[in-house]
């Protein structure tokens, strides 16, 4: 369980493809605290350590990972959002995130809000999944890379996101520009709702 609150980036210094699994290996600045089976959101993704080497960790992703989410466009040198998994006695910062991308979405434009950026995100429309809750609304929740994030003017297949300089600095929303896919997971709230709905 996490809360969409990143705390750092780490760099993919080295992919390894095993058949149709990929290795990441990743470094940041906390690789010392982290061990062996603990769960790591990478770009809002949870990953399990399997390996630490000095400043050095490796996760490994599935290809039902690879298939939903932007990790198999990863290169050496890229920035990843990360977020260990959420402390019981904390704040919840953010709000609740599984680490459970839903799938990916696309920058569809980037403009500027005077001091702070507006992202909007183009996923593709499907009626079936919305009405299992995998849609957006005005002022809810959603994950995008890993950020918590607040929902500006959703329509059936897009929606937008507003993000202050903090926000820019400190994950790789700096990054993104039009065209480049992002991970998403959809407010799991809305989900249940949504399921409650048709029982």
């Amino acid at each position: 369980m996490f809360s969409g609150i990143i705390e750092e980036f780490a760099t993919v210094v080295d992919i390894r493809h095993d058949r149709e699994n990929i290795d990441f290996t990743l470094t940041c600045s906390f690789t010392s605290e982290l061990r062996i089976d603990q769960s790591v959101a990478h770009n809002g993704v949870c990953l399990t350590v399997v390996k630490i080497d000095g400043a050095n960790y490796v996760v490994t992703a599935m290809k039902e990972t690879l298939d939903r989410t932007n990790l198999g466009q990863l290169h050496i040198g890229d920035k990843v959002n990360i977020e260990r998994s959420m402390l019981m006695n904390g704040r919840l910062d953010g709000h609740i995130v599984q680490g459970h991308v839903d799938q990916t979405a696309v920058c569809a434009a980037k403009d500027d809000a005077d001091g702070s950026t507006y992202f909007t995100f183009e996923y593709p429309e499907n009626r079936e999944m919305a009405r299992k809750g995998y849609f957006t609304v005005d002022k809810g929740s959603v994950t995008v890379n890993g950020v918590s994030l607040t929902v500006c003017n959703p329509t059936q297949n897009t929606f937008q996101v507003a993000i202050i300089p903090y926000t820019m600095e400190h994950t790789n929303f700096q990054d993104i520009e039009v065209g480049t896919r992002v991970n998403i997971e959809f407010d799991i709230l809305g989900k249940y709702i949504a399921r409650l709905s048709q029982l």
